[in-house]
């Protein structure tokens, strides 16, 4: 890229889209809307036109375009993804229910078990098989193959991950499958574990190429549509993707490969604490990063994130270790949880505050909005407690409605509670900040931590407004 050429940076959040344009000179022009849901790439754009306008440059003046997102996430959290199918060696359909066949809480009777992204009729069984060192014991039956035609067309399936026994040895069984399933059915989206977690392991295997053809169609879509208007307005740059690990990978990879994108803009916000803490010279550090849906927190110590090569996706049990989905990718460790802005706060049967994981979103997004919202969220709750300056709020994009704040918070928590909106919002604030603080004690605890002696950087739309009391 030339030293003259001004680069843009885009994130996509499940609440607010930012946009930002670096020029030359190292000023930088922002824009923040609200995320647009039916095409994510519609904020994008008019964000992008924002601040190009603003700056009054052209597209061929852009050298680089670098894109965060947790799109991916939100699709694996929500259950939102392609129907999907999962081919697998005859006999072990099962792998990836059965799992580890452990219990990660052993003294819970009421456990509950992350539930598979493809349900048990939908793993379909091949007769083919392979020893550990990639030697053939059955060649791979086409006409097994062909039986499970008429699930797919009857179930609609869009998506499918081919997982066969010891295929990261040898692949030539699930190559030959997805050349066979390509000209059989031309349209489907095909993922093989053999490329997207060529390792040993079959569940965890089985589960990251599970998740990458879940979320594949619909981040293809995406990405593939938003590349194609960049470049019909005159961008001709690279276009780069944030990945989970914190490094770059290009559009091709990132659409074949989507599942590379789980954390993308959480790990971005991890860089960004990194070179925080490298400029105040501070060599332990939490990075705290609360936005409008959720929370990500991240150590770092000397300078470097944690990181691993492999994490959990939805942990259906609060923070516990093996109660989400396995994806093995490298990865900048840290805890996420359903605590943000836009994080709905309700009564519970027993009579006690709850906040989140559900969010408002950006549609219609906290009653302050005044978009429709009649449910109280933390954004809310900081309205009422004053924490927020409405005339400035998201750079004065648009005026909070207060009344409709303070109704919300009244009809829904204050009256069933015989409170005062005040208390109510303060009691709203102090649920979400303990449910941040459990997160990052555990996070730590996993990793035999210590929080006390940490510096704090704290980003992100909330993370100032609750950081303190998270510090506390």
């Amino acid at each position: 890229m030339s030293p003259g050429l001004a680069r843009l940076a885009v994130d996509i959040g499940g609440t607010f889209t930012d946009v930002v344009l670096e020029l030359a000179g190292g000023r930088r022009i922002t824009s923040k809307l609200l995320t647009t849901y039916g095409h994510p790439g519609e904020a994008v754009l008019q964000g992008i036109a924002g601040v190009m306008g603003e700056a009054g440059l052209e597209p061929s003046q852009v050298g680089l375009i670098i894109h965060g997102t947790t799109l991916a996430t939100n699709a694996l959290i929500e259950r939102s993804g392609a129907k999907t199918a999962l081919f697998t060696t005859e006999g072990h359909r099962d792998a990836l229910e059965m799992a580890h066949e452990d219990r990660f809480e052993q003294y819970d009777v009421m456990i509950d078990r992350p539930r598979p992204l493809v349900p048990r009729y939908l793993r379909l069984p091949v007769r083919e098989r392979m020893d550990c060192e990639g030697r053939i014991l059955l060649p791979l039956d086409e006409a097994s193959l062909e039986s499970l035609l008429p699930i797919l067309d009857e179930h609609d399936v869009e998506s499918v991950a081919i997982g066969y026994l010891h295929a990261f040895v040898n692949p030539e069984h699930e190559q030959r499958t997805a050349q066979w399933l390509s000209a059989a059915r031309p349209d489907l989206s095909i993922t093989l574990a053999s490329e997207v977690c060529p390792e040993i392991r079959e569940f965890e295997r089985l589960s990251t190429a599970c998740a990458n053809a879940y979320v594949r169609p619909l981040m293809a879509r995406y990405l593939n549509r938003l590349a194609g208007e960049l470049q019909a307005l005159g961008y001709e740059c690279p276009f780069l993707l944030m990945t989970s690990g914190g490094g770059l990978t290009t559009l091709d990879t990132a659409a074949r490969f989507p599942i590379r994108l789980v954390e993308s803009g959480p790990a971005g916000g991890a860089i960004l604490a990194r070179e925080v803490a490298k400029s105040a010279g501070l060599d332990r550090v939490l990075s705290f990063d609360m936005g409008g849906t959720t929370a990500k927190l991240c150590l770092i110590d000397d300078f470097e994130p944690l990181t691993s090569r492999s994490f959990e996706v939805d942990r259906v049990y609060r923070f516990r270790k093996g109660s989400g989905l396995p994806v093995r990718i490298p990865v900048i460790e840290m805890v996420e949880i359903g605590a943000g802005g836009g994080s709905i706060a309700r009564v519970d049967k027993l009579g006690r505050i709850q906040v989140g994981p559900e969010s408002a979103g950006s549609e219609p997004g906290p009653a302050a909005y005044g978009r429709g919202g009649d449910r109280p969220a933390v954004t809310d709750a900081d309205v009422q407690l004053g924490r927020v300056y409405p005339e400035k709020f998201a750079g004065g994009a648009f005026l909070l409605d207060l009344e409709a704040s303070r109704a919300a918070l009244e009809s829904q928590l204050a009256r069933p509670l015989e409170l005062e909106p005040d208390l109510a919002a303060f009691g709203v604030s102090e649920v979400v900040d303990e449910n941040m603080a459990a997160a990052a004690r555990a996070h730590a605890a996993e990793f035999g931590m210590d929080l006390g002696s940490r510096d704090m950087v704290a980003f992100g739309g909330a993370a100032p407004l609750h950081a303190a009391r998270l510090g506390e």
